[in-house]
Protein backbone atom coordinates (compact mmCIF):
# COMPACT_ATOMS: atom_id res chain seq x y z
CA UNK A 1 0.00 0.00 0.00
CA UNK A 2 1.27 3.31 -0.92
CA UNK A 3 1.34 6.71 1.31
CA UNK A 4 -2.01 8.78 0.38
CA UNK A 5 -1.27 12.73 -0.43
CA UNK A 6 -4.45 15.02 -0.88
CA UNK A 7 -1.82 17.72 -2.19
CA UNK A 8 -0.37 15.27 -4.48
CA UNK A 9 -3.36 13.73 -6.06
CA UNK A 10 -4.71 17.43 -6.68
CA UNK A 11 -1.39 18.20 -8.49
CA UNK A 12 -1.26 21.24 -5.65
CA UNK A 13 2.76 19.20 -4.74
CA UNK A 14 4.70 16.77 -7.07
CA UNK A 15 7.54 16.98 -4.44
CA UNK A 16 6.93 13.51 -3.53
CA UNK A 17 8.16 11.99 -7.20
CA UNK A 18 7.67 8.28 -5.75
CA UNK A 19 4.47 8.38 -3.79
CA UNK A 20 2.58 6.04 -6.18
CA UNK A 21 5.46 3.63 -5.60
CA UNK A 22 5.23 0.90 -2.38
CA UNK A 23 7.83 2.12 0.20
CA UNK A 24 9.35 -1.67 0.06
CA UNK A 25 10.16 -1.38 -4.05
CA UNK A 26 11.01 1.72 -3.42
CA UNK A 27 13.99 0.63 -1.18
CA UNK A 28 14.81 -2.15 -3.85
CA UNK A 29 15.59 0.29 -5.96
CA UNK A 30 17.73 2.52 -4.31
CA UNK A 31 19.55 -0.22 -2.87
CA UNK A 32 20.02 -1.61 -6.53
CA UNK A 33 20.57 1.73 -7.89
CA UNK A 34 23.90 2.46 -5.22
CA UNK A 35 24.88 -0.89 -5.95
CA UNK A 36 25.11 -0.78 -9.57
CA UNK A 37 26.62 2.47 -9.27
CA UNK A 38 29.71 1.54 -7.06
CA UNK A 39 29.89 -1.64 -8.91
CA UNK A 40 33.84 -0.84 -10.25
CA UNK A 41 34.81 0.24 -6.74
CA UNK A 42 36.91 -3.02 -5.64
CA UNK A 43 35.47 -5.50 -2.76
CA UNK A 44 36.98 -8.01 -1.05
CA UNK A 45 35.48 -11.02 -0.51
CA UNK A 46 36.06 -12.20 2.62
CA UNK A 47 34.94 -9.05 4.58
CA UNK A 48 30.91 -8.27 5.53
CA UNK A 49 30.22 -5.95 2.19
CA UNK A 50 26.86 -4.40 2.00
CA UNK A 51 24.50 -4.55 4.88
CA UNK A 52 20.57 -4.25 4.64
CA UNK A 53 19.25 -0.83 3.76
CA UNK A 54 18.04 1.55 6.92
CA UNK A 55 14.48 2.08 6.75
CA UNK A 56 12.58 5.18 7.42
CA UNK A 57 8.90 5.98 8.18
CA UNK A 58 7.05 6.04 5.29
CA UNK A 59 5.95 9.86 6.34
CA UNK A 60 5.98 11.87 9.71
CA UNK A 61 9.63 11.60 9.43
CA UNK A 62 10.97 15.18 8.43
CA UNK A 63 12.38 17.29 11.28
CA UNK A 64 12.41 20.27 9.64
CA UNK A 65 10.15 22.73 7.81
CA UNK A 66 11.03 24.84 5.00
CA UNK A 67 7.87 27.09 4.18
CA UNK A 68 7.90 29.90 1.48
CA UNK A 69 5.54 32.03 3.03
CA UNK A 70 2.88 33.44 0.48
CA UNK A 71 -0.56 35.01 0.30
CA UNK A 72 -1.61 37.53 2.45
CA UNK A 73 -1.13 39.16 6.12
CA UNK A 74 -4.37 38.14 6.64
CA UNK A 75 -4.41 34.78 4.95
CA UNK A 76 -0.76 33.41 4.45
CA UNK A 77 0.66 30.62 2.78
CA UNK A 78 3.00 28.33 4.19
CA UNK A 79 4.23 25.89 1.38
CA UNK A 80 5.55 26.80 -2.02
CA UNK A 81 5.06 28.98 -4.44
CA UNK A 82 2.73 27.85 -7.85
CA UNK A 83 4.31 28.81 -11.84
CA UNK A 84 2.82 31.96 -11.85
CA UNK A 85 4.58 32.57 -7.76
CA UNK A 86 1.57 32.44 -5.95
CA UNK A 87 1.53 30.74 -2.74
CA UNK A 88 0.38 26.97 -2.09
CA UNK A 89 -0.29 26.32 1.44
CA UNK A 90 0.92 22.97 2.45
CA UNK A 91 0.92 22.86 6.13
CA UNK A 92 -0.49 19.89 6.80
CA UNK A 93 2.01 18.37 5.01
CA UNK A 94 2.48 14.33 5.91
CA UNK A 95 6.09 14.25 5.90
CA UNK A 96 6.36 16.32 8.94
CA UNK A 97 7.13 14.86 12.46
CA UNK A 98 4.07 15.69 14.84
CA UNK A 99 5.84 18.97 16.24
CA UNK A 100 6.12 20.86 12.91
CA UNK A 101 2.38 19.67 12.37
CA UNK A 102 1.17 21.38 15.94
CA UNK A 103 3.51 24.56 14.93
CA UNK A 104 2.87 25.29 11.35
CA UNK A 105 -0.97 26.81 12.35
CA UNK A 106 0.08 28.45 14.94
CA UNK A 107 3.13 30.55 12.95
CA UNK A 108 0.50 30.76 10.47
CA UNK A 109 -1.42 33.00 13.24
CA UNK A 110 1.72 34.78 14.61
CA UNK A 111 2.55 36.15 11.06
CA UNK A 112 -1.00 38.00 10.98
CA UNK A 113 -0.54 38.94 14.74
CA UNK A 114 2.73 40.58 14.35
CA UNK A 115 1.76 41.89 10.31
CA UNK A 116 4.42 40.40 8.86
CA UNK A 117 3.54 40.93 4.88
CA UNK A 118 4.56 38.05 2.78
CA UNK A 119 7.37 38.97 0.48
CA UNK A 120 5.25 39.26 -3.07
CA UNK A 121 7.76 37.37 -5.88
CA UNK A 122 6.22 38.51 -9.33
CA UNK A 123 5.49 41.85 -7.62
CA UNK A 124 8.85 42.33 -6.01
CA UNK A 125 7.14 43.71 -2.36
CA UNK A 126 6.96 42.34 0.86
CA UNK A 127 9.41 41.23 4.00
CA UNK A 128 8.71 37.61 4.82
CA UNK A 129 10.22 34.88 2.13
CA UNK A 130 10.44 31.52 3.97
CA UNK A 131 9.42 29.99 7.73
CA UNK A 132 11.95 27.49 8.35
CA UNK A 133 11.38 25.38 11.82
CA UNK A 134 13.10 22.47 13.41
CA UNK A 135 11.85 20.24 15.64
CA UNK A 136 13.83 18.05 18.61
CA UNK A 137 13.71 14.80 19.54
CA UNK A 138 12.32 16.19 22.80
CA UNK A 139 9.76 18.44 21.17
CA UNK A 140 11.60 21.94 21.06
CA UNK A 141 11.27 24.15 18.46
CA UNK A 142 13.92 26.26 16.44
CA UNK A 143 12.03 29.32 14.62
CA UNK A 144 13.69 31.39 11.74
CA UNK A 145 11.80 33.97 9.85
CA UNK A 146 13.61 35.02 6.71
CA UNK A 147 12.91 38.57 6.28
CA UNK A 148 13.95 41.08 2.76
CA UNK A 149 14.78 43.47 5.48
CA UNK A 150 15.10 44.42 9.33
CA UNK A 151 12.17 47.08 8.98
CA UNK A 152 9.61 44.39 10.71
CA UNK A 153 11.71 43.30 13.58
CA UNK A 154 10.35 45.31 16.03
CA UNK A 155 6.59 43.99 15.17
CA UNK A 156 8.28 40.40 15.42
CA UNK A 157 10.18 41.07 18.68
CA UNK A 158 6.72 42.74 20.16
CA UNK A 159 4.56 39.57 19.39
CA UNK A 160 7.26 37.24 19.92
CA UNK A 161 6.28 36.28 23.94
CA UNK A 162 2.42 35.83 22.08
CA UNK A 163 4.52 32.58 20.69
CA UNK A 164 6.29 31.31 22.90
CA UNK A 165 2.95 31.28 25.51
CA UNK A 166 1.83 28.79 22.68
CA UNK A 167 5.00 26.91 21.27
CA UNK A 168 8.16 25.04 22.93
CA UNK A 169 9.90 27.84 21.17
CA UNK A 170 13.97 27.17 22.91
CA UNK A 171 16.01 29.20 19.90
CA UNK A 172 14.21 31.72 17.58
CA UNK A 173 16.06 33.99 14.84
CA UNK A 174 15.55 36.47 12.04
CA UNK A 175 17.40 36.05 8.69
CA UNK A 176 17.86 38.57 6.57
CA UNK A 177 18.16 37.68 2.96
CA UNK A 178 17.28 41.17 0.46
CA UNK A 179 18.13 39.74 -2.72
CA UNK A 180 15.35 39.04 -4.85
CA UNK A 181 16.56 35.73 -6.02
CA UNK A 182 16.04 31.90 -5.09
CA UNK A 183 18.23 31.58 -2.22
CA UNK A 184 16.53 30.55 0.77
CA UNK A 185 18.56 32.50 3.29
CA UNK A 186 21.21 35.61 3.53
CA UNK A 187 24.65 35.51 5.89
CA UNK A 188 22.79 37.96 8.41
CA UNK A 189 21.35 36.11 11.55
CA UNK A 190 19.96 37.93 14.12
CA UNK A 191 18.97 36.17 17.43
CA UNK A 192 15.76 36.75 19.09
CA UNK A 193 15.91 34.86 22.29
CA UNK A 194 18.79 33.76 24.71
CA UNK A 195 18.79 30.50 23.99
CA UNK A 196 21.15 30.43 20.60
CA UNK A 197 21.11 26.02 19.62
CA UNK A 198 18.77 23.47 19.78
CA UNK A 199 19.83 20.01 21.37
CA UNK A 200 19.27 17.19 19.17
CA UNK A 201 19.43 14.46 21.59
CA UNK A 202 20.04 11.27 19.24
CA UNK A 203 19.73 8.05 21.12
CA UNK A 204 22.65 6.10 19.34
CA UNK A 205 24.14 3.16 22.05
CA UNK A 206 27.36 3.99 23.64
CA UNK A 207 28.84 7.77 25.03
CA UNK A 208 25.62 9.97 25.03
CA UNK A 209 25.78 13.11 23.19
CA UNK A 210 23.75 15.69 21.86
CA UNK A 211 24.03 17.62 19.15
CA UNK A 212 23.87 21.62 19.31
CA UNK A 213 22.11 23.35 16.64
CA UNK A 214 22.56 26.70 15.76
CA UNK A 215 20.21 28.86 13.21
CA UNK A 216 22.54 28.75 10.37
CA UNK A 217 24.14 25.29 10.52
CA UNK A 218 22.88 22.38 8.79
CA UNK A 219 21.14 18.55 10.33
CA UNK A 220 19.81 15.88 8.68
CA UNK A 221 15.86 16.28 7.86
CA UNK A 222 15.41 12.59 9.27
CA UNK A 223 16.41 12.32 12.94
CA UNK A 224 15.37 8.58 12.83
CA UNK A 225 17.40 7.37 9.95
CA UNK A 226 20.51 9.99 11.18
CA UNK A 227 20.74 8.39 14.23
CA UNK A 228 21.55 5.12 12.49
CA UNK A 229 23.62 6.37 10.24
CA UNK A 230 26.15 7.43 13.22
CA UNK A 231 25.02 4.43 15.26
CA UNK A 232 26.34 2.17 11.92
CA UNK A 233 29.53 4.53 12.12
CA UNK A 234 30.60 4.10 15.52
CA UNK A 235 29.80 0.06 14.89
CA UNK A 236 32.17 -0.31 12.48
CA UNK A 237 34.81 2.21 13.51
CA UNK A 238 34.71 0.57 17.07
CA UNK A 239 36.35 -2.46 15.34
CA UNK A 240 39.39 -0.79 14.04
CA UNK A 241 40.23 1.67 17.31
CA UNK A 242 41.76 4.31 15.36
CA UNK A 243 43.77 6.57 18.09
CA UNK A 244 43.62 9.95 15.29
CA UNK A 245 40.50 10.61 13.27
CA UNK A 246 39.91 13.73 11.01
CA UNK A 247 36.32 14.49 10.22
CA UNK A 248 35.73 17.06 6.99
CA UNK A 249 32.57 18.25 6.04
CA UNK A 250 31.86 17.95 9.62
CA UNK A 251 28.97 19.82 10.18
CA UNK A 252 27.68 20.06 13.68
CA UNK A 253 29.98 17.19 14.66
CA UNK A 254 27.46 14.40 13.79
CA UNK A 255 30.44 11.68 13.00
CA UNK A 256 33.35 13.62 14.95
CA UNK A 257 31.64 13.91 18.12
CA UNK A 258 30.17 9.98 18.20
CA UNK A 259 33.46 8.64 16.87
CA UNK A 260 34.93 11.20 19.77
CA UNK A 261 35.93 9.08 23.06
CA UNK A 262 36.44 10.65 26.71
CA UNK A 263 39.31 12.35 27.51
CA UNK A 264 41.33 9.83 29.46
CA UNK A 265 40.87 7.71 26.01
CA UNK A 266 43.52 8.09 23.73
CA UNK A 267 41.44 8.95 20.50
CA UNK A 268 41.56 11.90 19.31
CA UNK A 269 39.46 13.55 16.89
CA UNK A 270 39.41 16.63 15.02
CA UNK A 271 36.86 18.48 12.75
CA UNK A 272 36.92 20.86 10.07
CA UNK A 273 33.91 22.84 9.00
CA UNK A 274 33.59 25.96 7.11
CA UNK A 275 30.17 27.05 9.01
CA UNK A 276 31.73 29.03 11.93
CA UNK A 277 27.99 28.57 13.09
CA UNK A 278 28.08 24.65 13.10
CA UNK A 279 31.37 24.45 14.30
CA UNK A 280 30.65 26.71 17.30
CA UNK A 281 27.63 24.43 18.04
CA UNK A 282 29.95 20.93 18.33
CA UNK A 283 32.46 22.55 20.58
CA UNK A 284 29.58 23.57 22.65
CA UNK A 285 28.35 19.30 21.83
CA UNK A 286 31.75 18.34 22.55
CA UNK A 287 32.15 20.47 25.93
CA UNK A 288 29.00 19.17 27.61
CA UNK A 289 29.72 15.10 26.43
CA UNK A 290 33.22 15.58 27.64
CA UNK A 291 34.83 14.55 24.90
CA UNK A 292 38.15 14.58 22.70
CA UNK A 293 37.45 16.05 19.98
CA UNK A 294 38.48 19.37 18.34
CA UNK A 295 37.07 21.43 15.53
CA UNK A 296 38.17 24.30 12.91
CA UNK A 297 36.35 26.06 11.12
CA UNK A 298 37.73 26.69 7.27
CA UNK A 299 37.66 25.14 3.82
CA UNK A 300 38.11 21.23 4.28
CA UNK A 301 40.06 21.18 1.37
CA UNK A 302 42.59 23.69 2.28
CA UNK A 303 42.73 22.11 5.56
CA UNK A 304 43.51 19.03 4.41
CA UNK A 305 46.28 19.68 2.00
CA UNK A 306 48.57 22.33 4.02
CA UNK A 307 48.08 21.53 7.66
CA UNK A 308 51.19 20.22 9.67
CA UNK A 309 48.55 17.48 11.77
CA UNK A 310 50.37 13.85 11.30
CA UNK A 311 48.03 12.18 9.11
CA UNK A 312 45.31 10.63 10.57
CA UNK A 313 44.55 6.59 10.96
CA UNK A 314 40.71 7.11 9.62
CA UNK A 315 39.57 10.09 7.96
CA UNK A 316 36.10 10.42 7.98
CA UNK A 317 34.59 12.68 4.92
CA UNK A 318 31.00 13.75 4.46
CA UNK A 319 30.61 16.22 1.61
CA UNK A 320 28.00 17.98 -0.04
CA UNK A 321 25.78 16.39 -3.16
CA UNK A 322 28.88 17.67 -5.80
CA UNK A 323 31.23 14.96 -3.74
CA UNK A 324 34.72 15.56 -2.78
CA UNK A 325 36.10 16.78 -6.17
CA UNK A 326 39.16 16.24 -7.82
CA UNK A 327 41.27 17.95 -5.89
CA UNK A 328 40.73 15.93 -2.39
CA UNK A 329 40.17 13.00 -3.93
CA UNK A 330 43.72 13.16 -5.29
CA UNK A 331 45.10 14.10 -2.14
CA UNK A 332 42.98 10.72 -0.04
CA UNK A 333 44.53 8.70 -2.71
CA UNK A 334 47.60 9.78 -2.52
CA UNK A 335 47.98 10.16 1.08
CA UNK A 336 48.65 6.84 3.09
CA UNK A 337 45.45 7.33 5.19
CA UNK A 338 44.59 3.03 6.04
CA UNK A 339 40.64 3.89 6.29
CA UNK A 340 38.20 6.09 4.93
CA UNK A 341 34.96 6.22 5.88
CA UNK A 342 32.63 8.04 3.33
CA UNK A 343 28.77 9.19 3.46
CA UNK A 344 27.25 10.75 0.72
CA UNK A 345 24.02 11.81 -0.42
CA UNK A 346 24.50 11.15 -4.22
CA UNK A 347 25.91 7.80 -5.33
CA UNK A 348 27.07 9.15 -8.30
CA UNK A 349 29.14 11.95 -7.08
CA UNK A 350 30.44 8.96 -4.58
CA UNK A 351 30.84 6.68 -7.95
CA UNK A 352 33.30 9.68 -9.75
CA UNK A 353 35.11 10.04 -6.24
CA UNK A 354 35.72 6.13 -5.65
CA UNK A 355 37.45 6.28 -9.24
CA UNK A 356 39.52 8.69 -8.54
CA UNK A 357 40.79 6.72 -5.39
CA UNK A 358 41.96 2.96 -6.82
CA UNK A 359 44.15 2.02 -3.97
CA UNK A 360 40.75 2.10 -1.93
CA UNK A 361 38.87 -1.43 -1.66
CA UNK A 362 35.20 -1.47 -0.32
CA UNK A 363 34.98 -2.88 3.35
CA UNK A 364 31.41 -2.15 4.10
CA UNK A 365 28.38 -0.34 2.70
CA UNK A 366 24.57 0.47 3.62
CA UNK A 367 22.17 2.38 2.27
CA UNK A 368 20.21 4.94 4.37
CA UNK A 369 16.63 5.91 3.48
CA UNK A 370 16.80 9.72 4.53
CA UNK A 371 14.47 10.74 1.80
CA UNK A 372 11.58 8.24 1.44
CA UNK A 373 8.94 9.24 -1.12
CA UNK A 374 12.00 10.31 -3.50
CA UNK A 375 14.68 8.97 -5.19
CA UNK A 376 17.44 10.25 -2.75
CA UNK A 377 19.07 8.56 -0.43
CA UNK A 378 22.30 8.45 1.92
CA UNK A 379 25.15 5.62 1.71
CA UNK A 380 27.73 5.11 3.67
CA UNK A 381 31.03 3.34 2.73
CA UNK A 382 33.83 1.84 4.80
CA UNK A 383 36.96 1.81 2.33
CA UNK A 384 40.44 0.56 3.22
CA UNK A 385 43.84 0.86 1.59
CA UNK A 386 44.46 -1.98 -0.18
Amino acid sequence: MCVRCGYFEAGGCRSCTQLPVPYAEQLVVKEAATRAALADVPTDPTVPGWEDAAASREEGFRNKAKMVVGGTVEEPTLGILDPRGHGVDLRHCGLHEPGLHAALPVLADHVRLAGLTPYDVPGRRGELKHLLVTVSPDGELMVRWVLRSTESLPRLRKHLPWLLERLPVSVASANIQPEHKAVLEGPEEVLLTDQATLAMRLDVPGHPVVLQLRPQSFFQTNTAVATELYATARRWVGDLAPSRVWDLYSGVGGFALHLAAAPEDGRRVTGVEISAEAVEGARRAARLADLRADFVAGDAVAWATTTDEPRPDLLVVNPPRRGLGADLAGWVEASGVPWVLYSSCHSGSLARDLAAMPSYSLQRGRVLDMFPQTTHHEVLVLLRRR
